[in-house]
């Protein structure tokens, strides 16, 4: 098995329980935070939708500037799942069209053009998948105290059985 089916095969089993959860972010309570120094409920979101884009950034191009992000705003929710659903097909396309050898190509995270981390892309790729895993369980957390129905994830929860 090649280094892009492991990740992508990952990356798939992750994605189908990321969307049923973004599909019930209550955009009504975007504003939303469960502590003063926590993100809102929308942005949360939003980075959720957004982070499969990584993936295809690390393994089509070379860094990420973060200098020029414009931030974050308060989007309906069926917006946020197209927009997760795009960025999910970008990461697909681009994971099925590497090779063993991109994923030992240098990547960086850059801030006004200093680099803060570089890594292996493989490293990177597997960063990302963590990093968004650690976001959908932030989410869940904040959907919970929000009492919306948590969808099952590895197995069933306390809202729905498998």
């Amino acid at each position: 098995m090649s280094i892009a089916d492991s990740f992508l095969a990952e990356f798939n089993r992750e994605m189908a329980p990321t969307r049923r959860l973004l599909e019930r972010v209550p955009a009504e309570h975007g504003q939303w935070k469960p502590h003063p120094k926590s993100f809102p409920l929308g942005h949360l979101a939003q980075l959720v939708a957004g982070m499969p884009g990584w993936i295809a950034n690390a393994l089509t191009k070379s860094e990420l500037e973060l200098g020029g992000f414009p931030g974050y705003s308060f989007e309906p929710t069926q917006k946020l799942v197209a927009l997760f659903d795009e960025k999910v097909r970008d990461a697909q396309a681009a994971l099925a069209a590497s090779k063993d050898e991109d994923y030992s190509v240098s990547w960086s995270l850059k801030m006004g053009g200093k680099a803060v981390w570089t890594a292996p892309r493989g490293e990177v790729v597997r960063t990302h998948i963590n990093h968004l895993v650690h976001h959908r369980g932030q989410l869940t957390v904040y959907l919970r105290l929000k009492d919306v129905p948590i969808p099952p994830i590895y197995g069933p929860t306390a809202d729905e059985r498998m």
